[in-house]
């Protein structure tokens, strides 16, 4: 990893909902070490600043992709780039998802929202190798359908159970309407011999997680993606902190047997 951020370049752009894009980046010169799936870099706008972005897609020629939704001034001027823009990156940082501890076992994949970017690349790889693993199934929660990111991909993981569910349907929806944790009732997998995958809000997180365990899943088989305010990325300034963690050096990915009791208490 590097602490002066790295040029590359915008090959690409997609509009993932009003106020989400995709953008694939190339490298202008030398590439950032490998990303791991579930590792983060920060993302530099020049003139305005950086933000931890996870990889929403890992390539082989060096090349990355991030989901940003516009939320604050760095996140609206990435979402604003253009192809031939260049960007900066620093990276990588974090953990990753470790699905290849996962081989031989069934795979559950929980999305909430923009946290079905972060999960995209383990997806991809599991869908990939089908004779890895055991059943592996993709549950896509959104608050409306204008909201869901990579709605037109998710048909296209045919070995994956899929189920996609909307907390606000839209007169032109047809699909389930509820909580995300629903879709784990037409799940194919058994719990005992499973490895699940959690990423979006906190609430959901939690929610899924409980309903996972409570369905027999190992706590420590349960990995979940925490993102709060990371700055440094190197664990010095304590903005990211949970309790004993730090999440842009111990996290973003973590076992839930390590942060159940941790995201129980309101104050943290």
């Amino acid at each position: 990893m590097t602490a002066v951020p790295v040029p590359y370049r915008v090959t690409a752009r997609r509009r993932e909902t009003a106020d989400t894009v995709a953008l694939y980046l190339a490298p202008v010169c030398e590439a950032l070490p490998d990303f791991a799936p579930g590792q983060f870099a920060m993302v530099h706008c020049f003139g305005r600043g950086e933000i931890p972005l996870s990889v929403s897609s890992v390539q082989t020629t060096g090349g990355l992709a991030h989901t940003v939704r516009a939320v604050g001034a760095v996140s609206t001027g990435l979402c604003a780039a253009r192809a031939g823009d260049v960007v900066g990156l620093r990276g990588p940082f974090g953990t990753a998802w470790g699905l290849e501890a996962a081989q031989g076992r069934d795979v559950i994949v929980v999305a909430g929202g923009i946290g079905l970017a972060p999960l995209r690349p383990l997806i991809l790889q599991a869908v990939a190798a089908p004779e890895a693993y055991g059943r592996v199934s993709v549950l896509v929660g959104a608050r409306a359908p204008a909201e869901l990111v990579g709605r037109e991909e998710i048909p296209r993981w045919p070995t994956a159970f899929t189920g996609v569910t909307v907390d606000r349907p839209d007169p032109g929806w047809h699909g389930d309407v509820g909580l995300v944790t629903a879709l784990l009732d037409r799940a194919p997998f058994e719990a005992a011999r499973a490895s699940a995958f959690v990423c979006g809000p906190e609430p959901m997180i939690r929610a899924a997680a409980r309903d996972l365990t409570g369905r027999g899943v190992p706590p420590e088989r349960v990995r979940v993606s925490l993102e709060r305010n990371m700055r440094c990325a190197t664990g010095h300034c304590g903005h990211c902190q949970l309790g004993p963690l730090l999440l842009c050096r111990d996290g973003p990915v973590v076992g839930w047997d390590v942060v159940e009791d941790l995201l129980s208490v309101r104050e943290l």
